[in-house]
C-alpha cells in the first residue's frame, strides 16, 4: 500500500523520481524500488516522505485513509 501511495503522492504534486529522491539525498534508481515494492521503505524514510507531503506515515502505510497529520 505505501509503494502506491507514495507514487500517487509524488504525481500529484507533479513531480518525478529524480526530484524525490534528490529531497530524499538518494538516487532516483533507489527511490524507484520503493515506489515498485523491490524494497521496503526504511522508518527514517517514511518519516521524511510524511514530512515531504504533510501527510501523516499512517497515511502513507495505508492504516487510515485520512491523510491528514494529527499534531
Amino acid at each position: 500500500m505505501a509503494y502506491q501511495r507514495i507514487r500517487d503522492l509524488r504525481e500529484d504534486h507533479d513531480w518525478n523520481q529524480k526530484t524525490v529522491a534528490k529531497m530524499l539525498n538518494m538516487s532516483q534508481t533507489g527511490y524507484s524500488k520503493y515506489e515498485t515494492g523491490e524494497n521496503d521503505i526504511p522508518t527514517k524514510v517514511l518519516i521524511r516522505l510524511a514530512d515531504i507531503y504533510g501527510t501523516s506515515i499512517d497515511y502513507l502505510l495505508g492504516v487510515t485513509n485520512n491523510p491528514i497529520r494529527n499534531s
